[in-house]
């Protein structure tokens, strides 16, 4: 659930990429965001949004010990800890799908990615994303009857169909590093978009 703030403040988000296997290759899930919302308008995205302080935690669910250092890695030194971030993509996913991944194994959220908001947008976010596989998620995943969400026309897609959304252009390059993964691919660090500064910078965590 995407908050407001200041347009130069950049706040801590986590996003949920959900997974499951199809007829051809893997599907992800993801929704449509309002026409009037001040951040990504219309726009398709996955599940996610801001850090809230009640996501505060000390413990790692779902990570392992890898993932949890990096993310630790190019960070500031008030930025979440890497059980937070992982709590909030958590909740994110309830509330945006209706669905829960109730005490996930270590290993069952992959931090994959991570994006900050370039300046001069509405809303800056420090984004991670998490892949995560829906086999053991709990809920409705077709009817997603219980989602509280700003979230419209949630459903799977297939990989490849879902290029053909109107989707932000960080989403897209998210789309093919998950694409990558799936198909089994080594990633050589976790990409990271560092727009906190005046010059873009790629870096890899």
């Amino acid at each position: 659930m995407v908050s407001s703030g200041a347009p130069d403040t950049i706040r801590p988000a986590a996003t949920i990429v959900l997974w499951r296997p199809a007829a051809v290759g893997f599907e992800v899930l993801m929704g449509q965001r309002g026409h009037a919302a001040a951040f990504m308008p219309s726009k398709y995205v996955f599940p996610g949004g801001g850090v809230d302080a009640e996501d505060a935690t000390d413990t790692l669910p779902g990570l392992t010990a890898d993932c949890a250092h990096r993310l630790t890695l190019n960070c500031p030194t008030d930025a979440p800890a890497p059980g937070t971030l992982a709590t909030a993509a958590l909740r994110e996913l309830t509330e945006e799908t209706g669905l829960s991944l109730p005490d996930p194994a270590p290993g069952a959220l992959r931090f994959m990615f991570r994006a900050i908001t370039p300046p001069g947008r509405p809303r800056r976010f420090d984004a991670r994303f998490f892949l995560t596989s829906a086999a053991g998620v709990v809920g409705d995943t077709e009817t997603f009857a219980d989602t509280l969400t700003e979230l419209s026309h949630l459903h799977w897609i297939g990989l490849t169909q879902a290029r053909a959304l109107d989707l932000p252009f960080i989403t897209e390059v998210v789309l093919a590093e998950v694409t990558a993964l799936l198909n089994g691919q080594a990633q050589s660090g976790v990409p990271f978009f560092d727009n906190s500064g005046p010059v873009p910078t790629f870096r890899r965590l």
